[in-house]
């Protein structure tokens, strides 16, 4: 059967690769283009979804051979936790938009629902 906590590792290897070629972006081609205040706005994007596509990788990894309602949870906080955070900080870097920010904290608060169910998952061992 094929377990649905192998989407993770799919999901981390993309946001990976995006965050490489958004950070080769930013160096080459928006280092001209913006100011360096939103210039590190962007570089935060990239070094957050680049950390948790990390993450999510290794909760596939650590679920490829049982279904853990815990490490489903982290792996989807995770992912929401990517869109809203390094999402609306690109789009914000890019265009000034400054109520964008209002959405970052929950993205955020995504990311650290992430760490809390994975290390839920961690404390109560293999059941």
């Amino acid at each position: 059967m094929n377990n649905p906590l192998r989407q993770f590792v799919f999901l981390g290897a993309i946001n990976g690769f995006m965050a490489v070629a958004f950070g080769a972006f930013a160096a080459h081609a928006l280092k001209d283009l913006i100011s360096a205040g939103l210039l590190e706005v962007f570089y935060t994007g990239v070094e957050y979804q680049g950390m948790h596509a990390l993450a999510l990788v290794a909760v596939g990894l650590l679920g490829r051979d049982d279904y853990d309602r815990a490490l489903n949870l982290a792996g989807w906080a995770f992912a929401t936790g990517i869109l809203l955070f390094s999402g609306s900080l690109y789009i914000l870097a890019l265009t000034d938009i400054r109520w964008l920010g209002a959405v970052t904290p929950f993205g955020g608060s995504a990311f650290l629902l992430g760490w809390g169910a994975l290390a839920w998952h961690a404390r109560r061992g293999r059941r």
